[in-house]
């Protein structure tokens, strides 16, 4: 098979060291990838909004399947462009990323589905004074994330009404995250552990990757703002455990 892994950053990096792996590999190409992946894969210089040129290299270059690491390209419709042009893709239709593209949309999603959630209330950059006098009577830490795509640094715990002020005014007056902050959504905070589970389908089966978690907050001791990624492992521990003790228990 020839494989194209879409993306540059870490994430890619492993997608690429997992791949190089198989022996159904024949070519393996990076687009554009970055110096780690320059020594496993070929790098393709191509502008990720290039749907066009994107689909015409897959052609040319006999791609049987394309590896999607990036959300942007993914929220933008490469995958569903792919798609239209007979090409195989791993990665959701840009209707299905909206889970990530989009907080409001997640937590609405989430309620449909009966999945637990935090408590969570929604406004836009116009609903400014709504969204402050909102805050003046919240019971303190709250979170307040950009409904948008933030490169993982929308997210912000506001442990009183100056700090979560700070954050509204950041994204609705000083638009640090542009349009990613049109909308915003303040959620009840919820302190504990976090990690994550993800499942892989084709819409009518799935399978379910090993429990993972990741360095979120700046500081020692989960303090300081969020990060857009400091590193993960896999599986998760803390996880793993529970698991366990809950199949044990069922056993016994």
């Amino acid at each position: 098979m020839n494989v194209l892994v879409i993306g540059s950053g870490g994430r890619e990096h492993a997608l690429v060291l997992a791949i190089k792996k198989s022996k159904s590999l024949d070519k393996l190409f990076c687009l554009p990838g970055n110096p780690g992946t320059k020594l496993l894969a070929q790098n393709i210089e191509l502008p990720l909004t290039d749907f066009k040129s994107i689909s015409t290299f897959c052609k040319q270059n006999r791609i049987d399947l394309v590896v999607i690491g990036p959300e942007q390209p993914l929220v933008e419709g490469l995958s569903d462009w792919l798609r239209a042009n007979n090409i195989n893709v791993f990665g959701p239709s840009s209707e299905a990323a909206r889970i990530e593209s989009s907080k409001s949309f997640a937590k609405w999603l989430m309620n449909k589905a009966n999945v637990p959630t935090a408590k969570f209330w929604e406004f836009t950059a116009e609903e400014y004074g709504k969204a402050v006098s909102f805050i003046s009577e919240c019971d303190f830490p709250i979170v307040i994330k950009a409904d948008g795509l933030a490169a993982g640094k929308g997210v912000s715990i506001c442990k009183n009404f100056e700090q979560a002020l700070e954050a509204v005014n950041l994204l609705s007056i000083d638009k640090i995250f542009g349009t990613a902050g049109n909308k915003f959504v303040i959620e009840e905070f919820l302190e504990g552990e976090e990690a994550s589970v993800f499942a892989i389908t084709d819409g009518e089966s799935f399978i379910t990757l090993p429990a993972a978690q990741d360095h979120k907050r700046i500081g020692d001791n989960d303090t300081g703002k969020n990060t857009g990624g400091m590193g993960s492992y896999a599986p998760a521990p803390l996880v793993t455990s529970e698991l366990e003790l809950e199949i044990k228990e069922k056993i016994f």
